[in-house]
């Protein structure tokens, strides 16, 4: 009873009522709560600061400005029960009503700022991104798409960075390499990962069981193996029906001088070629494309390719 009591004293003032209304759905200033509820900044001011103290608005600081919301999660059960009460007997009051006019037009003023923003750098936004954001955390987007719980070979690890990507959005990564040198500067990387496993092997002839794993990866792999095919049809091999493959790999180039100095035995791969090789291991609904080169790289450009192993051929149907 005396909780109610105070709940009534407290939203029993019609600026405290109408703030509220406000501050449940958006973060706002002083200075557009007084422009909104048309009163003194000394009044917005006082009743923010009681909303505050009886624990139903949180103030922060942005700059040199205070905004504020309404913690309603924070209330208790029987709290929120009675502003649910309360919001909805005062929705249709001339003041609430009048206050939603005037909220409306100061958030199509906060959208027209944004869309001039935009205007004004849409041609170096990409520029202005990677500037201050770099271009990682649309790495880790991508990655989080992947399901938890998703085995994933690595295939070809190298030194691991891949492995060590891909190990925070999936269950298990498990990574092959024939090198030595390579697998002890992964094992460095994955150290303090425990679902990272590394496997020394050779890629034509899989350490890995069939149909373990949801996906497979290849990545700048086939252009250094004698048998692309092989490799293909072994990865194909490890993959659970409907499993995924992705390869990225060279673009066919001419750039012979290149090919030896990076220890390749392939000029990259004609897209067509490629193609015809994930059909004849079995693969299905392919996406091959070029990728876009990244500015001051200077190898040769890169494609992606990825398909889905056609369980029914799999499974003799």
């Amino acid at each position: 009873m005396n909780d109610m009591l105070s709940w009534m004293g407290l939203l029993g003032d019609p600026t405290r009522l109408r703030l509220l209304h406000l501050l449940e759905r958006h973060e706002l200033g002083v200075a557009e709560l007084c422009d909104i509820v048309q009163a003194p900044q000394s009044t917005v001011s006082r009743h923010l600061r009681i909303l505050g103290e009886r624990g139903w608005a949180r103030g922060r600081r942005d700059g040199t400005t205070n905004l504020y919301r309404m913690v309603a999660q924070e209330l208790t059960a029987p709290a929120r029960k009675f502003w649910a009460v309360v919001r909805q007997q005062s929705l249709d009051s001339t003041a609430v009503r009048q206050d939603e006019l005037r909220l409306s037009r100061l958030l199509r003023q906060r959208r027209a700022d944004t869309e001039q923003f935009f205007a004004g750098t849409a041609t170096r936004w990409d520029q202005l991104r990677t500037q201050y954001y770099g271009r990682c955390f649309e790495q880790e987007a991508m990655l989080a798409l992947l399901p938890g719980h998703w085995v994933v070979a690595d295939l070809g690890c190298g030194p691991g960075q891949l492995a060590v990507a891909l190990a925070g959005s999936v269950g298990k990564v498990i990574g092959v390499d024939s090198a030595p040198a390579m697998l002890k500067a992964a094992r460095q990387h994955v150290s303090d990962l425990d679902n990272v496993e590394l496997r020394r092997g050779d890629l034509e002839a899989l350490p890995i069981d069939d149909q373990l794993c949801d996906a497979a990866i290849l990545s700048l792999v086939l252009t250094y193996v004698d048998h692309p095919p092989i490799v293909l049809r072994e990865a194909v091999r490890i993959l659970k029906p409907a499993g995924q493959l992705v390869v990225v790999d060279l673009l066919e180039h001419d750039r012979d001088d290149f090919r030896r100095r990076m220890g390749q035995r392939w000029p990259g791969f004609d897209i067509e070629n490629l193609r015809n090789m994930m059909v004849d291991v079995g693969l299905c609904d392919l996406h091959i494309r070029p990728l876009p080169p990244e500015p001051n790289v200077k190898g040769p450009a890169l494609m992606l390719a990825a398909g889905r192993v056609n369980g029914e051929e799999r499974t003799g149907k």
